[in-house]
């Protein structure tokens, strides 16, 4: 990273306004959820659908947090919904700006935590990489959020809150009333932040639900993309109530080299994943699984590799997607060489399945993958410790 990168960081210090106690959170509630609290509240239940509707409306759609501007709605009752509710997201503590444009968030939600959010502009599209978890289960020897311990689960609220703040920070939320306009700044969502998002899997889901309605974000289950490091039993869950994108962390192809690398595959070994995701397109009705493999040294990157990893997607509709390893502090690997990457790619290429090597964003401001982690998180391991960890010392 150069030294004189022109990194741009916001640190931005607005009061907010602490909820009274007492008053719930819309924000994250599924439709059926809001409608119960509208009628504990004292709303008619003939009168409660419609009213979901209209405050449904008013938040996803229009990102409109302040109850008396919800002008199709009595004086009297915003008054009540102001007095029982709020509308909070989670608070945007700091943004760095990247020389290539891209954006890292760091938020703050409930308890003081904190977690990244990485917005990538694109020619086009706009991706949003959004985080499931404080912290990490998983202990990924090659991923810097790998080395920070999980703290808590994130709301329905918190996830897609993220996707809220973000489109406060591109200004592209439409004027109530205005025509639709089908052109985003924020055009897809990527559960690739920090977390594991199946050992979340019922919050991401209602998260997400409330993100494709086409009601409120309206974002298509094409445009949303959940990585898993392989979480087998969660997998069909996935299919059948969320219906998205799949992408795999799968970074090996031999338990040896994979249960070093992703440890959860001592748990559910690449035999019984593959077995998960060969069901996936059919109960999802999704055209094919992304396979991430980040490329390490002279660890994953031989041809042999290459070849072993064709043989074991075959018959599995699929991408494979070269990450070239984004370096962090204390990592244990090195990326590989160029040369090795693009004839890795090539192998993959000539056996009939795309294999685009990932260009690194936000490199410079720590917001590449597998470089998140939480600002509130300081302690460093020490690369003998992360080497011992991962079964290298």
């Amino acid at each position: 990273m150069s030294a004189s990168a022109p990194i741009t960081q916001d640190v931005l210090t607005i009061p907010r306004k602490a909820p009274e106690a007492g008053r719930r959170n819309l924000v994250g509630l599924t439709r059926p959820q809001l409608r119960e609290a509208l009628i504990e509240m004292g709303t008619p239940e003939k009168q409660a659908k419609m009213r979901t509707g209209q405050i449904w409306q008013w938040i996803y759609q229009w990102g409109v947090r302040d109850f008396s501007l919800m002008t199709n709605l009595a004086k009297g009752y915003r008054a009540q919904l102001e007095e029982n509710f709020t509308v909070e997201i989670p608070e945007l503590v700091s943004r760095q700006v990247s020389e290539d444009g891209t954006r890292k968030y760091l938020v703050r939600i409930a308890g003081g935590h904190e977690v990244e959010v990485v917005y990538i502009p694109e020619e086009g599209r706009g991706t949003l990489c959004i985080s499931s978890q404080v912290g990490c289960t998983l202990t990924c020897s090659f991923c810097h959020t790998g080395t920070q311990k999980l703290v808590r689960n994130l709301t329905a609220g918190e996830i897609v809150g993220q996707v809220m703040m973000a489109r406060d920070d591109l200004g592209e939320w439409p004027e109530p009333g205005a025509p639709k306009d089908e052109t985003r700044l924020l055009s897809n969502i990527v559960l690739m932040g920090m977390g594991e998002p199946l050992y979340n899997f019922d919050n991401v889901r209602d998260a997400m639900k409330i993100a494709m309605d086409p009601e409120g974000i309206s974002l298509s289950r094409r445009r949303i993309t959940l990585s898993t490091s392989g979480v087998v039993p969660e997998i069909a869950k996935t299919a059948e109530e969320i219906g998205c994108l799949l992408a795999v962390s799968f970074h090996a192809t031999t338990d040896e080299v994979r249960d070093k690398l992703v440890p959860i595959n001592r748990r559910w070994n690449i035999a019984a994943l593959l077995d998960a995701l060969r069901e996936y397109p059919r109960l999802s009705n999704s055209e094919r699984i992304t396979f991430e493999y980040v490329m390490l040294k002279d660890v994953n990157d031989s041809d042999a590799d290459a070849r072993r990893l064709v043989k074991l997607i075959q018959g599995i509709p699929a991408k494979i997607n070269l990450i070239p390893f984004n370096e962090w502090p204390g990592a244990p690997y090195e990326r590989s060489d160029w040369s090795r990457i693009k004839a890795f790619a090539d192998i993959i290429y000539k056996a009939g399945y795309a294999s685009p090597i990932r260009t690194p964003r936000g490199e410079d401001i720590m917001a590449a993958c597998g470089q998140l982690k939480s600002a509130t998180e300081r302690a460093r391991k020490s690369r003998r410790q992360i080497e011992s960890e991962a079964g290298l010392g």
